[in-house]
Protein backbone atom coordinates (compact mmCIF):
# COMPACT_ATOMS: atom_id res chain seq x y z
CA UNK A 1 0.00 0.00 0.00
CA UNK A 2 1.41 3.46 -0.84
CA UNK A 3 2.46 5.84 1.90
CA UNK A 4 2.64 8.61 -0.34
CA UNK A 5 2.13 11.51 1.75
CA UNK A 6 -1.01 13.02 -0.67
CA UNK A 7 -2.83 9.87 -1.19
CA UNK A 8 -4.12 9.46 2.84
CA UNK A 9 -3.67 13.81 3.12
CA UNK A 10 -8.11 13.03 3.66
CA UNK A 11 -7.50 10.56 6.46
CA UNK A 12 -5.21 12.79 7.91
CA UNK A 13 -7.49 16.16 7.73
CA UNK A 14 -10.00 13.93 9.40
CA UNK A 15 -8.34 12.44 12.23
CA UNK A 16 -4.61 12.38 14.46
CA UNK A 17 -3.26 10.32 11.10
CA UNK A 18 0.14 12.39 11.15
CA UNK A 19 2.96 12.01 8.19
CA UNK A 20 6.51 11.17 9.53
CA UNK A 21 9.26 12.93 7.39
CA UNK A 22 11.78 10.92 9.54
CA UNK A 23 10.45 7.48 9.19
CA UNK A 24 8.78 8.31 5.82
CA UNK A 25 5.20 7.04 6.42
CA UNK A 26 1.88 7.99 8.39
CA UNK A 27 2.01 7.55 12.06
CA UNK A 28 -1.09 7.68 14.11
CA UNK A 29 -0.66 10.43 16.76
CA UNK A 30 -1.21 10.13 20.35
CA UNK A 31 -1.08 12.82 23.03
CA UNK A 32 0.54 12.34 26.49
CA UNK A 33 -2.62 12.88 28.52
CA UNK A 34 -5.66 11.05 27.35
CA UNK A 35 -9.44 9.79 28.88
CA UNK A 36 -12.40 8.71 27.10
CA UNK A 37 -14.65 10.55 28.91
CA UNK A 38 -13.14 13.83 27.87
CA UNK A 39 -12.70 12.83 24.41
CA UNK A 40 -15.81 11.88 23.42
CA UNK A 41 -18.64 13.29 25.34
CA UNK A 42 -16.60 16.29 27.16
CA UNK A 43 -15.31 17.31 24.48
CA UNK A 44 -18.71 18.63 23.21
CA UNK A 45 -20.62 19.30 26.60
CA UNK A 46 -19.38 22.90 26.91
CA UNK A 47 -19.11 23.41 23.52
CA UNK A 48 -21.20 24.16 20.25
CA UNK A 49 -22.26 21.10 20.33
CA UNK A 50 -23.44 21.07 24.41
CA UNK A 51 -27.23 20.90 23.34
CA UNK A 52 -26.88 18.59 20.21
CA UNK A 53 -28.68 15.29 20.60
CA UNK A 54 -25.55 12.41 21.43
CA UNK A 55 -28.22 9.77 22.01
CA UNK A 56 -31.98 8.63 21.22
CA UNK A 57 -33.17 5.77 23.06
CA UNK A 58 -36.29 3.84 22.02
CA UNK A 59 -38.28 1.61 24.73
CA UNK A 60 -39.89 -1.35 23.93
CA UNK A 61 -42.79 0.77 23.78
CA UNK A 62 -42.03 2.51 21.32
CA UNK A 63 -41.04 5.84 23.21
CA UNK A 64 -38.12 7.79 22.85
CA UNK A 65 -35.80 9.55 24.84
CA UNK A 66 -33.01 12.04 24.22
CA UNK A 67 -30.02 12.86 25.74
CA UNK A 68 -27.67 15.52 24.73
CA UNK A 69 -23.98 16.14 25.29
CA UNK A 70 -24.32 18.17 28.37
CA UNK A 71 -27.13 15.88 29.74
CA UNK A 72 -25.27 12.57 29.81
CA UNK A 73 -21.78 14.60 30.56
CA UNK A 74 -23.66 16.01 34.04
CA UNK A 75 -25.37 12.42 34.43
CA UNK A 76 -21.96 11.02 34.43
CA UNK A 77 -20.39 13.36 37.10
CA UNK A 78 -23.49 13.19 39.55
CA UNK A 79 -23.15 8.76 39.53
CA UNK A 80 -19.11 9.37 39.63
CA UNK A 81 -19.78 11.08 42.58
CA UNK A 82 -21.77 8.42 43.82
CA UNK A 83 -19.16 5.96 42.47
CA UNK A 84 -16.69 7.77 44.40
CA UNK A 85 -18.73 7.77 47.62
CA UNK A 86 -18.72 3.89 47.44
CA UNK A 87 -15.39 4.24 47.63
CA UNK A 88 -13.95 3.46 43.92
CA UNK A 89 -10.40 4.61 43.05
CA UNK A 90 -8.76 5.29 40.30
CA UNK A 91 -7.84 1.92 38.82
CA UNK A 92 -10.43 0.00 40.34
CA UNK A 93 -12.37 -1.96 37.89
CA UNK A 94 -16.79 -1.31 38.20
CA UNK A 95 -18.75 -4.21 36.07
CA UNK A 96 -21.19 -2.36 34.06
CA UNK A 97 -23.94 -5.09 32.64
CA UNK A 98 -26.24 -3.35 31.14
CA UNK A 99 -27.50 -3.83 27.37
CA UNK A 100 -28.04 -0.89 24.88
CA UNK A 101 -29.63 1.69 27.50
CA UNK A 102 -28.60 5.14 28.57
CA UNK A 103 -27.32 4.26 31.80
CA UNK A 104 -24.72 2.02 30.08
CA UNK A 105 -23.20 5.26 28.08
CA UNK A 106 -23.55 7.47 31.40
CA UNK A 107 -21.63 4.73 33.68
CA UNK A 108 -18.69 4.33 31.03
CA UNK A 109 -18.46 8.07 31.14
CA UNK A 110 -18.66 8.13 34.87
CA UNK A 111 -16.15 5.70 35.47
CA UNK A 112 -13.92 6.56 33.00
CA UNK A 113 -14.10 10.36 35.03
CA UNK A 114 -13.03 8.87 38.38
CA UNK A 115 -9.71 7.31 36.53
CA UNK A 116 -11.07 3.88 37.38
CA UNK A 117 -11.39 0.52 34.74
CA UNK A 118 -14.97 -0.53 32.83
CA UNK A 119 -15.61 -3.92 33.33
CA UNK A 120 -17.76 -4.76 30.42
CA UNK A 121 -20.02 -7.65 30.52
CA UNK A 122 -22.47 -9.08 28.51
CA UNK A 123 -26.25 -10.21 28.96
CA UNK A 124 -25.42 -13.00 27.36
CA UNK A 125 -23.23 -14.77 30.14
CA UNK A 126 -24.42 -17.86 32.29
CA UNK A 127 -23.95 -17.50 35.34
CA UNK A 128 -20.45 -19.54 35.44
CA UNK A 129 -18.99 -16.97 33.49
CA UNK A 130 -20.61 -14.00 35.68
CA UNK A 131 -18.90 -15.68 38.34
CA UNK A 132 -15.45 -16.50 36.93
CA UNK A 133 -15.38 -12.64 35.69
CA UNK A 134 -16.30 -11.41 38.54
CA UNK A 135 -13.92 -13.17 41.00
CA UNK A 136 -11.08 -12.95 38.89
CA UNK A 137 -11.56 -8.97 38.05
CA UNK A 138 -12.32 -8.04 41.55
CA UNK A 139 -15.10 -5.80 41.21
CA UNK A 140 -16.84 -4.44 44.36
CA UNK A 141 -19.20 -3.03 42.36
CA UNK A 142 -21.60 -4.06 39.44
CA UNK A 143 -24.57 -1.49 37.64
CA UNK A 144 -26.52 -3.87 36.43
CA UNK A 145 -30.60 -5.00 35.72
CA UNK A 146 -31.38 -7.35 38.55
CA UNK A 147 -34.23 -8.70 36.25
CA UNK A 148 -31.10 -10.07 34.50
CA UNK A 149 -29.88 -11.40 37.38
CA UNK A 150 -33.30 -12.83 38.41
CA UNK A 151 -33.39 -14.24 35.11
CA UNK A 152 -30.29 -16.33 35.37
CA UNK A 153 -30.88 -17.57 38.91
CA UNK A 154 -27.73 -15.99 40.67
CA UNK A 155 -27.08 -13.97 43.67
CA UNK A 156 -24.86 -10.88 43.33
CA UNK A 157 -24.03 -10.07 46.82
CA UNK A 158 -22.71 -14.30 46.82
CA UNK A 159 -20.84 -13.61 43.54
CA UNK A 160 -17.36 -12.43 43.39
CA UNK A 161 -16.32 -9.52 45.53
CA UNK A 162 -19.10 -7.77 44.93
CA UNK A 163 -19.98 -4.87 47.70
CA UNK A 164 -22.48 -2.82 46.28
CA UNK A 165 -25.00 -3.47 43.16
CA UNK A 166 -26.90 -0.82 41.42
CA UNK A 167 -30.05 -1.31 39.86
CA UNK A 168 -30.96 0.35 36.68
CA UNK A 169 -34.38 -1.17 37.07
CA UNK A 170 -36.33 -2.20 40.20
CA UNK A 171 -33.65 -2.70 42.87
CA UNK A 172 -34.40 -5.79 44.86
CA UNK A 173 -33.16 -5.66 48.40
CA UNK A 174 -30.36 -5.25 49.59
CA UNK A 175 -29.71 -3.02 45.89
CA UNK A 176 -29.31 0.62 45.41
CA UNK A 177 -31.41 2.22 42.93
CA UNK A 178 -29.26 3.83 40.03
CA UNK A 179 -31.51 7.02 39.96
CA UNK A 180 -30.40 7.84 43.63
CA UNK A 181 -27.12 7.75 42.92
CA UNK A 182 -27.90 10.89 40.35
CA UNK A 183 -29.48 12.66 42.92
CA UNK A 184 -26.38 14.64 44.00
CA UNK A 185 -24.94 17.56 42.70
CA UNK A 186 -21.77 17.53 41.22
CA UNK A 187 -21.17 21.05 40.65
CA UNK A 188 -17.44 20.52 42.53
CA UNK A 189 -16.70 17.25 40.82
CA UNK A 190 -13.21 17.39 39.14
CA UNK A 191 -12.50 14.21 36.76
CA UNK A 192 -9.07 12.56 37.47
CA UNK A 193 -6.67 13.28 34.54
CA UNK A 194 -5.22 10.47 33.31
CA UNK A 195 -2.28 9.68 30.98
CA UNK A 196 -2.74 7.79 27.67
CA UNK A 197 -1.29 4.90 28.79
CA UNK A 198 -3.95 4.56 31.82
CA UNK A 199 -5.38 1.33 32.20
CA UNK A 200 -9.38 2.14 30.97
CA UNK A 201 -11.17 -0.18 29.62
CA UNK A 202 -11.62 -4.04 30.78
CA UNK A 203 -13.26 -7.02 28.45
CA UNK A 204 -13.23 -10.98 28.88
CA UNK A 205 -12.40 -13.03 25.72
CA UNK A 206 -15.30 -15.44 25.21
CA UNK A 207 -12.94 -18.01 26.54
CA UNK A 208 -12.48 -21.03 23.37
CA UNK A 209 -9.66 -22.05 25.21
CA UNK A 210 -9.50 -22.73 29.27
CA UNK A 211 -11.60 -19.91 31.49
CA UNK A 212 -12.23 -16.27 29.80
CA UNK A 213 -8.97 -14.00 30.11
CA UNK A 214 -9.74 -10.08 30.63
CA UNK A 215 -7.93 -7.81 28.07
CA UNK A 216 -6.84 -4.71 29.16
CA UNK A 217 -6.86 -1.52 27.20
CA UNK A 218 -5.65 1.89 27.94
CA UNK A 219 -7.34 5.46 27.14
CA UNK A 220 -5.29 5.56 23.77
CA UNK A 221 -7.13 3.11 22.43
CA UNK A 222 -9.79 5.00 21.02
CA UNK A 223 -6.75 7.86 19.86
CA UNK A 224 -5.58 4.55 18.22
CA UNK A 225 -8.17 3.57 16.35
CA UNK A 226 -9.68 7.15 15.11
CA UNK A 227 -7.36 7.49 12.10
CA UNK A 228 -8.19 4.22 10.72
CA UNK A 229 -12.27 4.42 11.87
CA UNK A 230 -12.85 7.34 9.91
CA UNK A 231 -11.49 5.00 7.22
CA UNK A 232 -14.16 2.67 7.71
CA UNK A 233 -16.94 4.88 7.90
CA UNK A 234 -15.65 6.04 4.60
CA UNK A 235 -14.36 9.35 5.93
CA UNK A 236 -17.72 10.13 6.18
CA UNK A 237 -17.24 10.68 10.75
CA UNK A 238 -18.25 14.19 10.22
CA UNK A 239 -21.19 14.42 8.19
CA UNK A 240 -23.54 16.97 8.98
CA UNK A 241 -26.81 14.76 8.97
CA UNK A 242 -25.02 11.50 10.12
CA UNK A 243 -27.25 8.86 12.80
CA UNK A 244 -24.88 6.30 13.89
CA UNK A 245 -26.42 2.63 14.87
CA UNK A 246 -25.11 -0.77 15.71
CA UNK A 247 -27.29 -3.59 16.70
CA UNK A 248 -23.12 -4.97 18.14
CA UNK A 249 -23.66 -5.47 22.15
CA UNK A 250 -22.53 -2.24 23.89
CA UNK A 251 -19.99 -4.87 25.82
CA UNK A 252 -18.12 -6.07 23.03
CA UNK A 253 -15.23 -4.02 20.75
CA UNK A 254 -17.64 -3.71 18.02
CA UNK A 255 -20.47 -2.33 19.06
CA UNK A 256 -18.59 0.10 21.77
CA UNK A 257 -15.06 0.92 20.20
CA UNK A 258 -15.84 0.63 17.06
CA UNK A 259 -19.52 3.07 17.14
CA UNK A 260 -20.56 4.64 19.66
CA UNK A 261 -17.41 6.24 21.13
CA UNK A 262 -16.26 6.87 17.92
CA UNK A 263 -19.30 8.75 16.72
CA UNK A 264 -19.18 10.59 20.19
CA UNK A 265 -15.54 11.79 19.75
CA UNK A 266 -16.94 13.07 16.51
CA UNK A 267 -19.96 15.03 17.94
CA UNK A 268 -22.73 12.79 16.16
CA UNK A 269 -26.00 10.87 17.22
CA UNK A 270 -26.24 7.56 18.29
CA UNK A 271 -29.70 5.87 18.60
CA UNK A 272 -29.90 2.47 20.59
CA UNK A 273 -32.47 -0.61 21.46
CA UNK A 274 -32.69 -3.23 24.11
CA UNK A 275 -34.92 -5.07 20.80
CA UNK A 276 -33.71 -8.29 19.90
CA UNK A 277 -32.14 -8.34 16.54
CA UNK A 278 -33.89 -9.61 14.15
CA UNK A 279 -33.68 -8.76 10.04
CA UNK A 280 -37.49 -6.93 9.62
CA UNK A 281 -36.84 -5.62 12.75
CA UNK A 282 -33.59 -3.65 12.00
CA UNK A 283 -34.74 -2.30 8.27
CA UNK A 284 -37.85 -0.81 9.92
CA UNK A 285 -35.84 0.52 12.45
CA UNK A 286 -33.12 1.94 10.55
CA UNK A 287 -35.51 3.88 8.34
CA UNK A 288 -37.42 5.12 11.25
CA UNK A 289 -34.34 6.76 12.53
CA UNK A 290 -32.82 7.73 9.34
CA UNK A 291 -29.57 5.73 10.18
CA UNK A 292 -26.94 6.32 8.10
CA UNK A 293 -23.96 4.91 9.23
CA UNK A 294 -23.95 1.18 11.10
CA UNK A 295 -21.55 -1.60 12.51
CA UNK A 296 -23.02 -4.91 11.77
CA UNK A 297 -21.21 -8.23 12.36
CA UNK A 298 -20.89 -10.73 9.14
CA UNK A 299 -23.65 -12.92 10.79
CA UNK A 300 -25.86 -9.85 10.87
CA UNK A 301 -25.64 -8.68 7.31
CA UNK A 302 -25.99 -12.26 6.73
CA UNK A 303 -29.28 -12.05 8.13
CA UNK A 304 -30.26 -9.16 6.33
CA UNK A 305 -29.30 -10.41 3.20
CA UNK A 306 -32.50 -12.37 3.36
CA UNK A 307 -34.69 -9.84 3.28
CA UNK A 308 -36.32 -9.64 -0.33
CA UNK A 309 -36.59 -6.31 -1.65
CA UNK A 310 -35.40 -4.46 1.31
CA UNK A 311 -33.82 -1.56 -0.92
CA UNK A 312 -37.46 -0.90 -2.26
CA UNK A 313 -39.08 -1.75 0.86
CA UNK A 314 -37.73 0.24 3.23
CA UNK A 315 -37.11 4.47 3.00
CA UNK A 316 -33.52 4.00 4.14
CA UNK A 317 -31.13 7.07 4.45
CA UNK A 318 -28.48 4.09 5.11
CA UNK A 319 -25.30 4.90 3.23
CA UNK A 320 -22.49 2.88 4.53
CA UNK A 321 -22.17 -0.45 7.04
CA UNK A 322 -18.87 -1.25 8.22
CA UNK A 323 -18.36 -4.73 9.42
CA UNK A 324 -15.39 -7.11 11.15
CA UNK A 325 -15.42 -9.65 13.56
CA UNK A 326 -14.82 -12.71 10.70
CA UNK A 327 -14.67 -12.98 7.06
CA UNK A 328 -17.57 -11.50 5.09
CA UNK A 329 -18.81 -13.35 1.91
CA UNK A 330 -18.19 -11.52 -1.12
CA UNK A 331 -21.47 -12.23 -2.25
CA UNK A 332 -22.60 -9.77 0.80
CA UNK A 333 -20.91 -7.18 -0.65
CA UNK A 334 -22.01 -7.21 -4.09
CA UNK A 335 -25.98 -7.49 -2.22
CA UNK A 336 -25.44 -4.67 -0.02
CA UNK A 337 -23.56 -2.58 -3.44
CA UNK A 338 -26.50 -3.58 -5.71
CA UNK A 339 -29.42 -4.14 -3.66
CA UNK A 340 -28.93 -1.89 -0.79
CA UNK A 341 -26.89 0.94 -2.73
CA UNK A 342 -24.46 1.26 0.23
CA UNK A 343 -20.52 1.29 0.90
CA UNK A 344 -19.83 -1.76 3.16
CA UNK A 345 -16.10 -1.72 4.06
CA UNK A 346 -14.40 -4.62 5.85
CA UNK A 347 -12.10 -4.17 8.38
CA UNK A 348 -9.57 -6.99 10.33
CA UNK A 349 -8.38 -7.05 13.91
CA UNK A 350 -8.48 -8.51 16.93
CA UNK A 351 -9.53 -7.40 20.43
CA UNK A 352 -5.67 -7.24 21.45
CA UNK A 353 -4.47 -5.06 18.90
CA UNK A 354 -6.99 -4.01 16.12
CA UNK A 355 -7.91 -2.35 12.97
CA UNK A 356 -4.77 -3.44 10.67
CA UNK A 357 -5.94 -4.07 7.21
CA UNK A 358 -9.27 -2.76 6.18
CA UNK A 359 -11.44 -1.24 3.12
CA UNK A 360 -12.15 2.54 1.94
CA UNK A 361 -14.12 2.65 -1.13
CA UNK A 362 -13.39 6.44 -1.26
CA UNK A 363 -10.02 5.99 -1.94
CA UNK A 364 -9.67 2.19 -3.14
CA UNK A 365 -11.91 0.09 -5.09
CA UNK A 366 -13.29 -3.13 -2.83
CA UNK A 367 -12.48 -6.21 -4.22
CA UNK A 368 -15.31 -8.70 -3.52
CA UNK A 369 -13.56 -11.27 -1.26
CA UNK A 370 -10.68 -9.69 -0.14
CA UNK A 371 -10.13 -8.19 3.63
CA UNK A 372 -9.49 -5.20 2.08
CA UNK A 373 -5.42 -3.40 2.39
CA UNK A 374 -2.90 -2.51 5.13
CA UNK A 375 -4.39 0.87 6.65
CA UNK A 376 -2.40 3.70 6.93
CA UNK A 377 -0.10 4.37 10.64
CA UNK A 378 -0.02 0.75 10.74
CA UNK A 379 3.29 -2.42 9.34
CA UNK A 380 1.59 -5.66 8.79
CA UNK A 381 2.88 -8.67 7.15
CA UNK A 382 2.53 -11.90 6.23
CA UNK A 383 4.70 -14.27 7.90
CA UNK A 384 5.46 -17.96 8.11
CA UNK A 385 6.09 -19.70 11.27
CA UNK A 386 9.51 -18.65 12.01
CA UNK A 387 8.59 -15.30 11.82
CA UNK A 388 9.75 -13.94 8.52
CA UNK A 389 7.56 -12.33 5.91
CA UNK A 390 6.52 -14.34 2.80
CA UNK A 391 5.98 -13.48 -0.61
CA UNK A 392 3.17 -12.02 -2.25
CA UNK A 393 0.81 -14.88 -3.08
CA UNK A 394 2.00 -17.10 -0.02
CA UNK A 395 -0.20 -18.32 2.36
CA UNK A 396 1.32 -16.90 5.88
CA UNK A 397 0.14 -15.52 9.47
CA UNK A 398 -1.08 -11.67 9.43
CA UNK A 399 1.46 -10.13 11.74
CA UNK A 400 1.39 -6.77 13.46
CA UNK A 401 4.23 -5.12 14.51
CA UNK A 402 4.82 -4.72 18.44
CA UNK A 403 4.68 -0.89 18.42
CA UNK A 404 1.27 -1.23 17.02
CA UNK A 405 -0.22 1.73 18.63
CA UNK A 406 -3.54 0.10 19.36
CA UNK A 407 -1.58 -3.03 21.54
CA UNK A 408 -3.67 -3.50 24.97
CA UNK A 409 -1.59 -3.97 27.46
CA UNK A 410 -2.25 -6.88 28.49
CA UNK A 411 -4.26 -9.31 30.54
CA UNK A 412 -5.47 -8.34 33.30
CA UNK A 413 -2.96 -9.91 35.99
CA UNK A 414 -0.50 -10.58 33.55
CA UNK A 415 0.43 -7.14 31.99
CA UNK A 416 2.95 -6.96 29.07
CA UNK A 417 2.80 -9.03 25.38
CA UNK A 418 1.87 -12.25 26.03
CA UNK A 419 4.72 -15.09 24.64
CA UNK A 420 2.50 -16.33 22.49
CA UNK A 421 1.77 -13.54 20.39
CA UNK A 422 5.31 -12.70 19.93
CA UNK A 423 7.33 -13.51 16.45
CA UNK A 424 10.61 -11.31 16.74
CA UNK A 425 9.38 -8.09 16.03
CA UNK A 426 6.22 -9.41 15.62
CA UNK A 427 2.62 -9.90 16.90
CA UNK A 428 1.03 -13.15 15.68
CA UNK A 429 -2.76 -12.89 14.63
CA UNK A 430 -3.26 -16.77 14.48
CA UNK A 431 -5.03 -15.83 11.45
CA UNK A 432 -3.61 -17.07 7.49
CA UNK A 433 -4.08 -14.85 4.89
CA UNK A 434 -2.48 -14.02 1.52
CA UNK A 435 -1.51 -10.89 -0.38
CA UNK A 436 -1.82 -10.02 -3.62
CA UNK A 437 0.24 -8.11 -5.53
CA UNK A 438 -1.70 -5.18 -5.55
CA UNK A 439 -1.61 -5.10 -1.78
CA UNK A 440 -5.00 -6.81 -0.78
CA UNK A 441 -5.15 -9.38 1.55
CA UNK A 442 -7.02 -12.68 1.52
CA UNK A 443 -8.54 -14.55 4.42
CA UNK A 444 -7.86 -18.23 4.44
CA UNK A 445 -8.77 -19.29 8.22
CA UNK A 446 -7.88 -19.17 11.15
CA UNK A 447 -4.45 -21.22 11.81
CA UNK A 448 -5.98 -23.86 13.72
CA UNK A 449 -8.92 -23.98 11.48
CA UNK A 450 -6.67 -24.60 8.47
CA UNK A 451 -7.18 -28.15 6.77
CA UNK A 452 -4.36 -30.16 5.85
CA UNK A 453 -5.97 -32.44 3.55
CA UNK A 454 -3.63 -35.28 1.52
CA UNK A 455 -1.08 -33.30 1.46
CA UNK A 456 -3.00 -29.89 0.22
CA UNK A 457 -3.60 -26.62 3.09
CA UNK A 458 -7.41 -25.36 2.43
CA UNK A 459 -8.63 -22.45 4.19
CA UNK A 460 -12.12 -23.13 5.21
CA UNK A 461 -12.77 -19.32 4.18
CA UNK A 462 -12.90 -19.69 0.67
CA UNK A 463 -15.18 -22.42 0.57
CA UNK A 464 -17.79 -21.06 2.44
CA UNK A 465 -17.48 -17.97 0.33
CA UNK A 466 -18.26 -19.94 -2.97
CA UNK A 467 -20.96 -22.07 -1.10
CA UNK A 468 -22.68 -19.00 -0.11
CA UNK A 469 -22.88 -18.01 -4.00
CA UNK A 470 -25.28 -20.90 -4.55
CA UNK A 471 -29.13 -19.59 -4.23
CA UNK A 472 -29.90 -22.23 -1.98
CA UNK A 473 -27.51 -21.26 0.96
CA UNK A 474 -28.31 -18.96 3.05
CA UNK A 475 -25.03 -19.37 5.58
CA UNK A 476 -22.09 -21.70 5.48
CA UNK A 477 -19.29 -22.56 7.48
CA UNK A 478 -16.51 -25.13 6.91
CA UNK A 479 -14.33 -27.29 9.27
CA UNK A 480 -11.99 -30.43 8.86
CA UNK A 481 -12.63 -33.84 10.33
CA UNK A 482 -10.44 -36.61 11.06
CA UNK A 483 -9.20 -38.85 8.25
CA UNK A 484 -7.54 -41.76 8.66
CA UNK A 485 -6.76 -41.87 4.27
CA UNK A 486 -6.34 -38.03 3.89
CA UNK A 487 -5.48 -37.06 7.75
CA UNK A 488 -8.43 -34.80 7.13
CA UNK A 489 -11.57 -34.26 4.92
CA UNK A 490 -13.86 -31.20 4.23
CA UNK A 491 -16.88 -30.85 6.30
CA UNK A 492 -19.80 -28.10 5.35
CA UNK A 493 -22.43 -26.68 7.21
CA UNK A 494 -25.20 -25.04 5.61
CA UNK A 495 -27.82 -23.33 6.95
CA UNK A 496 -30.58 -23.18 3.61
CA UNK A 497 -31.99 -20.37 1.84
CA UNK A 498 -36.15 -19.68 2.01
CA UNK A 499 -37.60 -22.58 -0.53
CA UNK A 500 -34.64 -24.75 -0.40
CA UNK A 501 -34.69 -28.13 1.08
CA UNK A 502 -32.23 -31.02 2.12
CA UNK A 503 -31.41 -33.91 0.26
CA UNK A 504 -29.19 -35.98 -1.49
CA UNK A 505 -29.27 -34.18 -4.81
CA UNK A 506 -28.86 -30.85 -3.05
CA UNK A 507 -25.93 -31.89 -1.55
CA UNK A 508 -24.60 -33.19 -4.90
CA UNK A 509 -25.20 -30.12 -6.12
CA UNK A 510 -23.54 -27.78 -4.03
CA UNK A 511 -20.39 -30.68 -4.04
CA UNK A 512 -19.93 -30.21 -7.69
CA UNK A 513 -20.63 -26.28 -7.43
CA UNK A 514 -17.30 -26.09 -5.57
CA UNK A 515 -15.78 -28.52 -7.08
CA UNK A 516 -16.25 -26.37 -10.67
CA UNK A 517 -15.88 -22.99 -8.88
CA UNK A 518 -13.02 -23.32 -6.50
CA UNK A 519 -10.99 -26.74 -6.72
CA UNK A 520 -11.77 -30.28 -6.96
CA UNK A 521 -9.55 -31.42 -3.90
CA UNK A 522 -11.54 -28.16 -1.77
CA UNK A 523 -14.66 -29.67 -2.22
CA UNK A 524 -16.54 -30.53 1.08
CA UNK A 525 -17.09 -34.49 1.26
CA UNK A 526 -19.60 -34.18 3.39
CA UNK A 527 -22.41 -31.49 3.97
CA UNK A 528 -24.47 -30.98 6.99
CA UNK A 529 -27.66 -29.14 7.08
CA UNK A 530 -28.77 -27.04 10.31
CA UNK A 531 -31.81 -24.70 11.57
CA UNK A 532 -28.83 -22.31 13.17
CA UNK A 533 -25.37 -22.49 14.02
CA UNK A 534 -23.68 -22.30 17.35
CA UNK A 535 -22.73 -18.49 18.22
CA UNK A 536 -20.82 -17.22 20.90
CA UNK A 537 -21.47 -13.86 22.73
CA UNK A 538 -20.10 -11.89 20.35
CA UNK A 539 -22.10 -13.44 17.13
CA UNK A 540 -18.98 -15.78 16.30
CA UNK A 541 -19.64 -19.03 15.06
CA UNK A 542 -18.40 -21.59 17.37
CA UNK A 543 -16.59 -23.76 15.11
CA UNK A 544 -14.99 -25.87 18.17
CA UNK A 545 -18.60 -27.24 18.39
CA UNK A 546 -18.87 -27.67 14.77
CA UNK A 547 -15.67 -29.83 14.28
CA UNK A 548 -17.08 -31.99 17.63
CA UNK A 549 -20.48 -32.04 15.56
CA UNK A 550 -18.90 -33.22 12.42
CA UNK A 551 -16.59 -35.59 13.96
CA UNK A 552 -19.61 -37.02 15.69
CA UNK A 553 -21.14 -37.86 12.77
CA UNK A 554 -18.59 -40.56 11.89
Amino acid sequence: MSNDCAYFADVAAASNLAWNAEQSRYVIDIPENANIAADTVGRHARGDRAGKTALIYEHDDGRLEHFTFAEIDDQASRLAVALRGLGVQSGDPVAVHVGQRPETAIAHMAIYKLGAVVLTLSQMYGPDTLDHVLNHSGARVIIAESSVWKRVGVDPHATGKIEHFIAVDAPAPGMLAYADCLAAEACDFKPVETRADDPALLMYTSGSTGLPKGLLHSHRVLHAYMPTVAMFYDLELDRPDAIFWSPADWAWVGGLLDLVLPAWMAGQTVVASQHRFDAEWAFEFMARHGVTHSFMTPTALKRLAEVENAGTRYDLALRVVCTGGESLPSEIVRWAENSLGIVCNEFYGLTEFNHLVGNCRALYPIRPGSMGRVYPGRIVAIIDEEGKPVADGEVGEIAARQDDRTLFLGYWGDLGIPERLRAGEWLRTGDLARRDADGYFWYQGRNDDLIKSAGYRIGPAEIEDTLLRHAGVAEAAVVGKPDPDRGAIVVAFVRLAEGSAASRDLTRELQDFVKQQLAFYKYPREIHYVDEFPLTSSSKIRRGELRRMAEANA
